[in-house]
């Protein structure tokens, strides 16, 4: 496998845990899906439509999200956002990314903690 293959799918593999994180972030505020995906770009987390819709029905399945469909310009849209139980776990979910990211950047920077 060259290189650049490794490469791209260690960045994969960071990508994954971080993209959960901002989904509920951003689902703090409803959203349907196209809308969730602008607002996610904007931030400069791009996300192509097929991670995205399957993300957000796993997420739904586990009880993170809640949903419901409406009309909104003449379109029936399904609009999502976070669930009580989706905001507890994106606390802990916080609570974890903080401390391994205090721990890169340590290392990062030779410390100890």
């Amino acid at each position: 496998m060259p290189p650049d293959e490794h490469l791209d799918k260690m960045r994969l593999e960071l990508r994954r845990g971080v993209v959960i994180i901002a989904v509920l972030l951003q689902l703090r505020t409803e959203h349907y899906g196209y809308a969730l995906r602008q607002a996610l770009e904007a931030h400069g987390l791009d996300i192509d439509e097929g991670t995205l819709y399957p993300l957000i029905r796993r997420l739904e399945t586990q009880g993170l999200l809640t949903s419901e469909w409406r009309e909104e310009d003449r379109r029936n849209k399904r609009f999502y956002v976070i669930s009580a139980e989706g905001r507890s776990h994106l606390k802990q979910l916080l609570t974890e990314f903080d401390s391994l990211f205090a721990t890169i950047d340590t290392l990062r920077n030779g410390r100890t903690r």
